[in-house]
């Protein structure tokens, strides 16, 4: 196959596309409801004439998304939002399948990932879909002379929604966001389910350790670590939590989890695996007691909740034992394991979440941005929650794609919860 005529991309390989293509239909086998907005959209076409530039991880997911937006009528471009994260046939698949231009190379260097953001943001976007908040940022800084078409964005995870409300606390923010992170269809699902059996999946492919009988210590307890935590223990692992929140350390205590700081947990763990959003989460005070051997992973969105800066100064050696592996030797002889380069683990040593349970993400996805794209220009810049009406709908969905149903209220029941009069 040969690139379609005059379609700017950059990918790995375009012979690739058809084993991608058969990957993104198996895929779609599992998103039952992102196909129904698919097909939804084709009929309504609700992005005619919108263009609609995104940064997001290159799977087998996404391109259903990205079907399901292009049959409302939207002109798309892709770009990856991790270095590490893109599946190459997936980007071919889209290329030469789609016609949708993918600037996307798994293992591209940071200098072209960054190219990469700029040559998606060539399409003139009216709307921005972001998974780390890399290209909106691109869009601010170096890209500004674009600002004044823009009519809303969307944010599909924790660590750009926490850099997405700092820039609106500053008054930098040029115009509005909803936080499909923030959606309970998206983190009480996505987050917890899907990154819990993705981040396992990854650690495992990465390293091929039993996890049973192993101290394993999760560093955080949001939505997404606690998801780790359920899946380490349910291998057998004995898991240990680490928090700096008080409610989020008693909440893990209550669920039955060993709780202490970080620097007594890096004296007993055998596997370490951040999901924070925050930086230096392992850091060289860990490093210098950690038991030689142990393995270290990061599952959340940039790489930097390991230090690899410190551990590297503190190395005399670093060679790749495995595919996604790499091993530092320290002065002392011990040996530190660090799984994907520091990358979401979860991606550069599997293939991501489950494809079920990023079908409630995506319609998220789809419909937030559906709604900024009606109501983007009566909206003030800031960060906005998914309206509770699409959540619901989208459990609906979900419940009917899955053959479960539910109880309704009955009349008085819909009273008696709101209404006041009746009491003891």
């Amino acid at each position: 196959m040969t690139k379609p005529a005059a379609l700017d991309c950059d990918i790995a390989d375009s012979s690739l596309a058809e084993q991608g293509l058969g990957r993104i239909e198996w895929a779609g086998k599992e998103m039952p409801v992102l196909a129904a907005l698919e097909a939804r959209f084709a009929k309504e076409r609700p992005f005619d004439g919108l263009r609609l530039a995104a940064c997001m991880h290159v799977t087998t997911e996404t391109a259903n998304l990205v079907r399901a937006l292009l049959a409302g009528g939207a002109e798309v471009a892709l770009c990856a939002s991790n270095p590490l994260s893109t599946q190459d046939d997936v980007a071919a698949s889209l290329v030469m399948h789609l016609e949708v231009p993918v600037f996307a190379v798994r293992g591209e260097s940071r200098e072209v990932y960054h190219q990469h953001l700029s040559s998606a943001l060539d399409i003139g976007p009216h709307l921005t879909m972001d998974d780390g908040m890399d290209l909106l940022a691109a869009l601010h800084t170096e890209r500004t002379e674009l600002l004044p078409n823009m009519l809303g964005g969307t944010e599909e995870t924790t660590t750009g929604v926490i850099r997405l409300k700092a820039m609106a606390r500053e008054g930098a923010l040029r115009y509005p966001v909803m936080a499909v992170n923030d959606a309970d269809t998206k983190h009480l699902f996505d987050n917890r389910y899907g990154t819990g059996q993705s981040t396992i999946d990854g650690i495992v492919r990465a390293t091929n350790i039993l996890l049973a009988g192993r101290n394993f210590v999760v560093a955080g307890y949001g939505w997404c670590s606690r998801g780790i935590a359920q899946r380490a223990r349910g291998l057998g692992a004995n898991v240990i939590v680490t928090e700096v929140d008080p409610i989020r350390a008693l909440e893990a205590v209550m669920d039955g989890y060993r709780v202490m700081p970080m620097l007594e947990a890096a004296h007993i763990g055998d596997i370490f695996c951040s999901a924070t959003g925050n930086r230096d989460v392992f850091d060289t005070p860990h490093f210098a007691v950690m038991k030689d051997g142990a393995i270290l992973a990061n599952s959340g969105h940039f790489d930097v909740e390991i230090n690899l800066v410190g551990l590297t100064d503190m190395s005399g050696d670093r060679r790749r034992v495995r595919d996604n592996l790499d091993e530092y030797r320290l002065a002392d002889g011990r040996r530190l394991y660090v799984a994907g380069e520091g990358r979401l683990v979860n991606l550069a040593a599997a293939e991501g979440h489950p494809s079920t349970v990023m079908d409630m993400s995506f319609a998220n996805q789809a419909l937030a941005v559906l709604h900024v794209a009606r109501h983007g220009a009566g909206l003030e810049p800031d960060v906005y929650n998914v309206p509770a009406e699409i959540d619901q709908e989208i459990a609906s969905l979900k419940l009917a794609a899955m053959g479960v149903s539910i109880d309704e209220l009955t009349p008085a029941q819909s009273d008696y919860l709101h209404g006041w009069s009746l009491g003891t």
